[in-house]
């Protein structure tokens, strides 16, 4: 009887290799300053004013811009853009935005490290091990509850006017609605840091799920490929994982957030005995080929879709910013009110009502002032000429138009609105009626 063969040996026990030098910086180094500059920006976008809700007060700001809610074009082309970008990134990138700008999972890494750092004090502090796990879990929530309050406070500032929130913050104010609302983002946020962390990308957000709609054949992706059985099973690509997976299951798994920290691991340990790292970035979870590709290709450009909605999304953008450039900061509008053709005053003269909008959308004062061409003697009955208008007023009022009365019944004239600043100005073409010569 034939013997069966012996087991075929791994490649570590039968081949001896030089080691390879120390793989580079890596992807997480990298990631951390990442994380570093959107937590940065996550805290100026408010109080700078690029992009923040100012729902009290219905404003929107945005860029420098301060827009009213009821200014649907600017607000239809914002979000439409914003929408564009989070589908072109998973389209093209897959769930880079989860494992390198999400707040999210900043937050939750962020916390780990804490927790990690507490305990290691702890460790140096106190004796026994009760005394140090209370005191590292004593050290980690006070860390916390302190950075939930900061956190909640820059979240509202999205939404509320930031002095005006600081002042609700040192009352404790926890009975207008701003107040309930600030309290109450504040625990959560105390107990997404401290109970939930990573397991939200999991569970609750559909961001995920979203991309995996999204994703196609030449999408980015997290990929293992060992055709020469090359794997040594260290397992740590598996323990370095925020999200608790194996990576050699496939570069599908809808809990993979392509952070890199597996790609990091596995270079490192196989560079030790010779071998290159087995787990790659891939366009669609190909083997890499080597083979050099145009720049288009290298940035995700792999196809004409990709070239589509990348139109699309500029497209978008440009409307957007045609909009906020055509856009007036003072919203101006004269029309004739016909309720009554025309009144004689006391003094003989006719007058003729006009209706005034007037919409302050700039962060100061203007004062408006209105003049009439085309007509000789006719003035402008307002109580005040110019007016002013305060930051972000509206106002609608009627006044009236005089001139002395003449053998004219149709006379064309030109009502002129303009702003002091000389950045606001409108025009109104109308016909001043006069009474008929039997009347």
């Amino acid at each position: 009887m034939s013997q069966p063969a012996p087991p075929a040996r791994h490649w570590l026990l039968t081949e001896k290799r030089t080691p390879l030098p120390p793989p580079g910086r890596g992807h997480r180094p990298v990631r951390k300053l990442i994380h570093l500059g959107c937590f940065l920006v996550f805290l100026a976008l408010p109080f700078a004013n690029v992009m923040r809700f100012d729902i009290p007060r219905q404003r929107f700001y945005f860029a420098g811009f301060e827009v009213l809610i009821s200014e649907f074009a600017i607000l239809f082309f914002a979000l439409m853009f914003l929408m564009f970008v989070i589908a072109v990134v998973a389209i093209m990138y897959g769930r880079v935005y989860c494992g390198y700008a999400c707040p999210q999972m900043i937050f939750s890494e962020a916390s780990t490290a804490v927790e990690a750092w507490t305990a290691g004090l702890a460790r140096r502090w106190a004796a026994g091990p009760r005394a140090r796990k209370l005191l590292g879990r004593g050290l980690f929530l006070a860390i916390l509850a302190a950075a939930s309050v900061f956190l909640a406070f820059v979240f509202m500032a999205y939404f509320i006017e930031p002095r005006d929130l600081l002042h609700r913050l040192l009352r404790f104010d926890l009975v207008s609605t701003g107040g309930i609302l600030g309290a109450s983002v504040t625990l959560l946020t105390f107990l997404d840091f401290t109970l939930v962390k990573q397991a939200f990308c999991t569970t609750v957000c559909p961001y995920g799920y979203f991309q995996g709609l999204l994703q196609d054949r030449h999408s980015l992706l997290v990929a293992y490929q060992d055709p020469a059985g090359a794997c040594i099973d260290c397992r740590k690509c598996v323990r370095v994982c925020e999200m608790g997976i194996d990576i050699r299951k496939g570069p599908y798994q809808i809990e993979c957030v392509h952070c890199g920290d597996c790609i990091d691991a596995c270079d490192e340990v196989l560079a030790k005995v010779g071998h290159p790292g087995l787990i790659h970035y891939s366009w669609g979870g190909a083997a890499p080929s080597g083979a050099a590709e145009p720049w288009y290709r290298r940035w995700g450009l792999r196809d004409p879709k990709r070239f589509v909605i990348l139109f699309v999304m500029v497209a978008y953008l440009s409307a957007l910013g045609l909009t906020l450039y055509l856009r007036k900061p003072v919203l101006m509008r004269l029309t004739p009110d016909r309720t009554t053709l025309y009144a004689l005053l006391p003094d003989g003269s006719v007058a003729n009502r006009v209706r005034m909008n007037l919409a302050n959308r700039s962060p100061r004062a203007v004062e408006i002032r209105v003049w009439v061409e085309g007509l000789a003697g006719a003035r402008v009955l307002l109580d005040r000429n110019p007016l002013t208008l305060a930051p972000g007023a509206a106002l609608e009022r009627t006044f009236d138009i005089a001139a002395p009365a003449g053998p004219r019944e149709l006379n064309p004239i030109r009502v002129v609105i303009q702003s002091s600043d000389q950045a606001a100005f409108d025009a109104a073409e109308m016909n001043f009626i006069m009474p008929t010569k039997g009347n």
